[in-house]
C-alpha cells in the first residue's frame, strides 16, 4: 500500500512546482497529495486569514481523501503549519517531515526573536520586487547565490502581500510548544548548510521538544535553491525510511 502523504508548500513556489522532483522520485512508493495555502486562494490575504484556517483546510483534505491518519511534509511556511497541526492533531499523524520551516509556532527564545526583529525591521516598508529581494536575501548566508526573481505573473505578484501576511499571523498565534512533547510520531528536519544560522538554531529548539527527531543537514544549498536540489535522492531516501518504519511502529 502507498503511503498517503500530504504535502504542504512555502510561500512563494505553489505546491506543484515544490514537490515536483519528490513526486517523481518517491514514484508509486507514496501517494503526495498537495496542498497550496488558503492564504493565495484569492487575490489577495483573506481579511480574517488565521493559521487555523490552514489547520482546517488539511483536516477537510484528509476527509475527502478518507485518511484517518497519514504523514505530512512541510517546506517554509508549510514547515509552521505543519508543526502547528502536529501540536494540535498529534493523533493525525503517521509521521512529519520539514524542510527548513519558516518558524517554529509558539514562544521565541531570545535568539530567535532577535533573528526575527532584525528580518520584520529590514522588510518593513518595502514593497513588491524589493521587498522579496530583501526577503530573500536575509535568509542565507552572506556570499551565497540566489536565484534570479521568476517572471512576472499573476501568481507571483500576489506573494508580497501574502508575506507580510503569513509573518503577521506567525506573530499572533498562539501555541504551547510544550504539546509537540506529546508527539509520539518520527519526525524529520532537513536543512542546508548555506541558509541562515537560524535554521540550525530551530532545528535545535525542535530537538528539545519532539522525542524522536533526525536531523539532517545538506552541504551547498539553502531555503531557496531550486527544489531538485532540495529533493535529492539521499533526501528522498531519508522520507521513505521515516514513512516505512512510522508504519511499522503502528501495526
Amino acid at each position: 500500500m502507498k503511503h498517503q502523504v500530504i504535502c504542504l508548500p512555502g510561500s512563494v513556489a505553489p505546491a506543484a512546482n515544490r514537490y515536483a522532483p519528490l513526486k517523481a522520485a518517491v514514484g508509486d512508493r507514496a501517494e503526495l497529495h498537495l496542498k497550496d495555502l488558503e492564504l493565495y486562494r484569492g487575490d489577495a490575504p483573506p481579511e480574517d486569514y488565521a493559521i487555523e484556517m490552514e489547520l482546517a483546510a488539511v483536516d477537510q483534505l484528509a476527509a475527502s481523501l478518507g485518511l484517518d491518519r497519514f504523514h505530512m511534509i512541510g517546506y517554509s511556511a508549510g514547515g509552521f503549519m505543519s508543526l502547528a497541526y502536529a501540536g494540535t492533531r498529534p493523533d493525525r499523524l503517521l509521521s512529519l517531515g520539514m524542510f527548513e520551516p519558516a518558524r517554529v509556532p509558539g514562544q521565541l527564545t531570545p535568539a530567535e526573536r532577535n533573528f526575527f526583529d532584525q528580518l520584520n525591521g529590514k522588510l518593513s516598508g518595502l514593497r513588491g520586487p524589493d521587498f522579496m529581494s530583501a526577503f530573500v536575501r536575509e535568509q542565507v548566508k552572506p556570499g551565497a547565490t540566489v536565484p534570479p526573481p521568476p517572471p512576472p505573473n499573476p501568481e507571483m505578484r500576489k506573494r508580497p502581500a501574502g508575506i507580510a501576511a503569513l509573518l503577521r499571523v506567525f506573530e499572533s498565534y498562539s501555541f504551547d510548544r510544550g504539546l509537540l512533547r506529546k508527539c509520539g510520531f518520527p519526525v524529520y528536519y532537513a536543512y542546508g548548510d548555506l541558509s541562515h544560522d537560524e535554521q540550525a538554531l530551530k532545528a535545535g529548539v525542535l530537538a528539545q521538544l519532539f522525542p524522536d527527531i533526525h536531523v539532517q543537514r545538506f552541504g551547498g544549498i539553502h531555503h531557496f535553491v531550486a527544489p531538485e536540489e532540495i529533493y535529492t535522492p539521499k533526501h528522498t531516501r531519508s522520507l521513505l525510511d521515516m514513512w516505512e518504519h512510522a508504519e511499522q511502529s503502528v501495526t
